[in-house]
């Protein structure tokens, strides 16, 4: 099974767009305010795994969740490029989707009144919404597919693999990085993932069109 090196690094630039580690540091450190370096850690630590678990088993079975519903990867390429966009027009505009971040009540519900981090931070909100979102499920869900179909589960493996060193990197060292990032490349950093990722979710919605109504390939 061959690497295709251009599809690990559309799969690579998808992730790192949609969950944008740049942006995501100083979340992370708001998180984790009041922790000791070690506890960061831990946390980093057990986001980390989480977003792995996450990424592997939307990849791998995405399709077969489909199925049980009766759901084409095509309809949900279609629907998953929606939601993309929706989340790349926030990022542009500067903000967080709602999607991807959880509200204030349901922060304040989530609150354990410890004045820091509670134990299950790493999980939520860190994990889930912000990193391991609907958008990265449904983005995940269809290139698992497509690497499935095209034989490119190399590619899928190593671009995902890329990425994941990354965000462990980039979420052990957020201490040592969040004291070195300004709020003006944060910005900056999350309008450009915007563009890449409403390019993405573009092509997306273009190839289930396409392949819905075939007339339109013509």
């Amino acid at each position: 099974m061959a690497l295709d090196l251009a599809f690990a690094i559309k799969v690579f630039a998808a992730l790192f767009a949609i969950m944008n580690p740049i942006a995501n540091i100083p979340v992370f450190l708001s998180l984790t305010e009041g922790c000791t370096e070690a506890q960061q850690r831990r946390i980093a630590g057990v986001a980390l795994a989480g977003v792995t678990i996450g990424c592997a088993v939307s990849a791998l079975a995405g399709g077969a969740i489909l199925g049980f519903f009766g759901i084409t990867v095509d309809d949900f390429r279609l629907a998953g490029g929606l939601l993309v966009l929706l989340i790349a027009l926030d990022m542009l505009h500067g903000g967080a989707s709602t999607q991807h971040k959880p509200t204030d009540q349901e922060m304040a519900a989530d609150d354990d009144g410890a004045g820091g981090a509670g134990p299950d931070v790493a999980v939520y909100p860190l994990t889930m919404p912000l990193l391991v979102g609907p958008g990265t499920i449904a983005t995940l869900v269809v290139f698992g597919q497509t690497a499935m179909a095209q034989h490119q589960l190399a590619g899928l493996a190593a671009g995902l693999v890329a990425f994941l060193a990354l965000l462990g990197v980039s979420l052990f060292a957020a201490p040592m990085i969040g004291r070195r990032l300004s709020p003006r490349v944060t910005a900056i950093a999350r309008r450009l993932m915007g563009m890449i990722l409403a390019a993405i979710a573009v092509e997306m919605m273009v190839t289930s069109l396409r392949a819905l109504f075939p007339g339109l390939a013509g």
